[in-house]
């Protein structure tokens, strides 16, 4: 295991357990989000980078009794959380990489990725990893309950030119990774990037 493994594991086992309890509020903004997947009855989706599983619930709304709902999450220490919190009820949780991913090629309708991209050592590489596993046509939504302008000022920082959640970053680092960029929205209340599977 890399050591930016091993950072993103001791950074988020040491938050897990009081994780939810600390963004109290953030569910009806994980809603919303999953909204605009557009996810039918049936369809296959993968909420990467999981963490208590926060998106579960409505991810499996969205697709019914007949979907299939996957959390897969690098930290053992999240998901224990996400049982803890009965959102196992709501999709399978799975201890895997985002960067290896054990689901067939082209088997997923969807990619739901809250707080992901900012933890992800090879974003290039990782995203491609995402397409792979998704369909032609498929969606990724990048998600997170607050904007860049309010994330950075919550961790006391400054946004950089370099942030990868800037548009203008963004929109490059995903069509070089298999992705089209069709929607992008970064206000204080929220950050919403979509892409969909190029063919």
């Amino acid at each position: 295991m890399s050591d930016d493994h091993t950072h993103v594991q001791e950074f988020f086992a040491a938050r897990a357990a009081d994780w939810d309890s600390r963004f109290p509020d953030d569910g009806p903004a994980y809603a919303a989000a999953v909204a605009e997947l557009g996810l039918r009855e049936g369809d296959l989706v993968l909420d990467a980078g999981c963490g208590t599983g926060r998106a579960l619930p409505p991810l499996r709304a969205a697709v019914g009794a007949s979907g299939v709902v996957v959390g897969a999450d690098l930290t053992p220490a999240m998901l224990e959380a996400a049982v803890r919190a009965g959102r196992d009820r709501d999709g399978r949780l799975l201890l895997a990489d985002v960067a290896a991913l054990p689901v067939r090629s082209g088997a997923l309708d969807a990619v739901f990725a809250a707080g992901l991209i900012a933890h992800l050592p090879r974003p290039a590489e990782n995203l491609r990893e995402l397409a792979r596993v998704v369909r032609p046509g498929g969606v990724l939504a990048l998600f997170h309950p607050i904007g860049r302008a309010a994330l950075a000022a919550r961790q006391g920082r400054q946004i950089t030119p370099d942030d990868l959640r800037a548009e203008s970053n963004l929109r490059p680092l995903l069509a070089a990774s298999g992705w089209h960029m069709t929607s992008y929205v970064d206000r204080d209340d929220r950050f919403l990037a979509l892409a969909v599977r190029a063919d």
